[in-house]
């Protein structure tokens, strides 16, 4: 059995970036999602288990002590991190992962997991994120100016990474991304057993 593909996605709060991965989703068989362990409380709608493992402080110290994490980072005064265990028996079965992470996890990623594949998602100006992050109606003004003054940092790691996809329209962002998850998938299978490929004589 091949082993998956670890594919590291990134975005500055307020891209879209999680609506993209959920059209994505929805159309690529044999991918699957990561679901991240939070310190930071359910958002309305946001279900345990399905969306984020919710853990209070206490329990993300204890696992992250313990080695539980492939990464980890604090995000907005909240710790995010991904379970090593469950993403290695994923792609050990041959399933590729999707890891929505911010910059922090992935440079960890990218330390431990060389041939992890990463995409950064941007907005097409920065008026246009303020526009998104204000439409949400879910932070004040003083988290936005946070959010804002955070996103700047985080573009700067964007030459680190192996993509960049400009959400400015949806649907031009969702293909751009099945396109980069179709041709990795063509590049990095394998036979089973390592061999070349058996091509039909001509």
């Amino acid at each position: 059995m091949n082993r998956g593909t670890l594919f590291v996605i990134s975005a500055p709060s307020g891209t879209g970036k999680t609506t993209i991965l959920k059209q994505v989703m929805a159309v690529v068989p044999g991918l699957s999602f990561s679901i991240s362990h939070t310190t930071r409380s359910p958002r309305a709608g946001e279900r345990d288990g399905v969306d984020y493992h919710f853990v209070d402080r206490d329990r993300f110290v204890a696992m992250r002590e313990a080695g539980a994490f492939l990464e980890w980072a604090e995000v907005h005064g909240n710790f995010y991190g991904t379970s090593r265990a469950t993403v290695e028996a994923n792609l050990a079965a041959g399933a590729d992962i999707i890891l929505d992470i911010d910059v922090q996890g992935c440079r960890q990623v990218r330390a431990t997991a060389g041939d992890a594949v990463s995409l950064f998602v941007v907005p097409p100006s920065w008026q246009e994120l303020e526009r998104r992050l204000t439409g949400r109606g879910t932070d004040n003004e003083e988290t936005i100016r946070l959010r804002l003054a955070n996103a700047r940092k985080e573009m700067a790691d964007i030459v680190d990474y192996d993509y960049v996809v400009v959400n400015d329209l949806l649907d031009s962002a969702v293909a751009t991304m099945l396109a980069i998850i179709h041709a990795e998938r063509s590049r990095h299978r394998r036979t089973a057993a390592g061999a070349p490929m058996q091509l039909p004589a001509l």
